[in-house]
């Protein structure tokens, strides 16, 4: 039996990669991105919250670079 996986786009300054991962490939690409936002579904969430997630049901994970903001 393999693995569910779920739509993962991942965004970065040349544009964005979708790609199909399981859960742990998930975690350990976001873990490799300090400072990235992670949405899952329209939610915000913390990499915590997403290992804890539902992988059947999360829909389509986002991780885009940390806005920052200033002068």
């Amino acid at each position: 039996m393999s693995e569910v996986t779920t739509d993962v786009m991942i965004a970065d300054r040349t544009g964005h990669t979708t790609l199909q991962l399981t859960q742990q490939e998930t975690l350990d690409r976001v873990a490799g991105m300090e400072g990235a936002w992670v949405f899952a579904g329209d939610r915000m969430v913390q990499p915590a919250e997403l290992a804890n997630t539902d992988w059947g049901t999360v829909g389509t994970v986002r991780v885009v670079p940390g806005l920052v903001g200033g002068n």
